[in-house]
């Protein structure tokens, strides 16, 4: 195992970059598509029982991702601090910061899972669902939300072993999880008859597996990034500097998510169907995308340990090249997506109702004929979190949100009298200004300025 991290981070630091792009993205890329399928998997059966059960998800969904963006940027700091230190040859460093990261997270996902589990009925209700709906909503978030922690599990273990540049063996930690999805969803929710509690329990059950497979992997002491009991009182230098580049990331995530389920409350304003179709494009663009998160994450990877060994020219060419092949992948992606022949068939596989079918067709139609720009999006802002900088990052996913969608939505609405389609529309335009704004901070050379210390082994 550290023969095959050595040989990575190698590649990273002195190999064939296209090489390196793809030996990271292809596994990254690999493992979110088995995260996405925990949710389509859902969707599917639950698009079977009932568009009851399907909006109910579909509205509290975001509330779930709201807590899981803030807890990523306490990974995703953890990603890019270990890169770094790898790449300045400080292990103890990265061995520490390990350690730090299991505990900050581990804490933080007890902490929202009791807030969330006690105020589940107000959440709900304030999301504005009634009747089946509402029961159902708050049947799945009780439920769905004891899985926090051991999601951040599993996010540690990816964001420390991405950082050696082993994308790997994350992949396979989560095939594991996604097959048990698999299985357990129709057995629980059409064998037993569970409904959305059946839904919930499985993807509970689903991600418990994997979290403590994850667990004793790291605590594995032959490998030089491991998890120690002796090492895992806090240590504040180290706390600090997690917040430092996390709490940006944390806040712009979180601040992100509050919109989409901001939004989810003026789509569930349309009524059921449109909550669902909005549910089903969302998450059938999610899957053209993924090559394009995966290239973002191992732009990260690469920037990060390049920046840490003060290579900033390679870090740059990890960075265009990653963006040219997202922008090429997901122009011809999208160009067949949005054919309204292809994406009638894909979302007619979740669900029945012929109304549902043809809002999400649409939705999904608009979303990947437009889904290129999200190829500058993801590669810059791997760039700005590689080299620390995710206080870029946490500005203009805020104001993606909070700007230009509601803005774009307020005008579709109120001014075009666009209806449910104001929706569709704000998606794409908030996400084209945004790639522009990032790509035209990269110019700025800002994110060469160093925010983290390293190249000795004290901080």
């Amino acid at each position: 195992m550290k023969a095959d991290k050595k040989l990575n981070s190698d590649l990273i630091l002195k190999g064939n970059m296209l090489q390196a792009i793809l030996s990271l993205a292809i596994p990254v890329v690999i493992n979110s598509f088995l995260q996405t399928m925990y949710n389509l998997t859902d969707t599917f059966w639950l698009g079977k029982i009932g568009t009851n059960e399907l909006a109910a998800i579909n509205l509290v969904t975001p509330v779930q991702n709201i807590i899981i963006n803030f807890g990523m940027g306490i990974t995703v700091a953890g990603s890019v601090l270990i890169a770094q230190y790898i790449g300045a040859k400080e292990t103890e460093n990265a061995k520490s910061m390990a350690n730090q990261i299991f505990v900050c997270a581990g804490c933080f996902a007890l902490f929202c899972s009791a807030v969330v589990f006690f105020t589940t009925s107000g959440i709900v209700n304030w999301l504005g669902a009634d009747g089946e709906t509402y029961r159902h909503a708050c049947i799945y978030l009780r439920i769905v939300v004891w899985d926090m922690p051991f999601l951040y599990m599993v996010n540690i273990f990816s964001a420390v072993h991405q950082a050696q540049g082993d994308t790997v063996r994350p992949m396979f930690l989560n095939l594991g999880g996604i097959t048990l999805n698999m299985i357990l969803d129709p057995l629980l929710m059409v064998g037993f008859q569970m409904g959305t509690a059946g839904a919930a329990l499985a993807t509970l059950l689903a991600k418990m597996v994997p979290a403590m497979v994850a667990f004793v992997l790291l605590s594995n002491r032959n490998n030089d990034v491991h998890l120690d009991v002796r090492s895992m009182k806090f240590e504040w230098e180290k706390v600090k500097l997690i917040l430092r580049i996390g709490l940006p990331t944390a806040v712009g995530g979180s601040t992100m998510q509050l919109g989409f389920l901001l939004m989810s409350r003026n789509v569930y304003a349309y009524g059921n169907q449109a909550m669902a179709a909005y549910g089903i494009g969302n998450k059938v663009n999610g899957l053209i995308t993924l090559p394009s998160n995966g290239i973002g994450s191992a732009v990260a990877t690469i920037v990060g340990q390049n920046m840490g060994a003060k290579q900033v020219e390679r870090a740059r060419e990890g960075y265009l090249l990653s963006m040219k092949i997202c922008v090429v992948f997901l122009f011809i992606g999208g160009m067949i997506l949005s054919r309204d022949v292809i994406s009638t068939g894909i979302v007619s596989i979740f669900s029945d109702d012929a109304e549902v079918i043809a809002m999400a067709a649409d939705f999904l139609s608009i979303m990947a004929f437009w889904c290129f720009t999200n190829g500058v999006y993801n590669a810059t802002t791997g760039l700005f979190q590689g080299t620390g900088h995710t206080e870029v990052t946490m500005a203009v996913d805020a104001t993606r949100l909070w700007v230009f969608r509601f803005l774009t939505l307020w005008f579709c609405e109120s001014i075009l009298k666009m209806e449910v389609r104001s929706v569709w529309y704000s998606v794409v335009v908030s996400n084209g200004i945004s790639s522009v704004i990032l790509y035209i901070l990269y110019k700025t050379n800002i994110w060469k300025k160093y925010k983290i210390k390293v190249g000795t082994d004290k901080e």
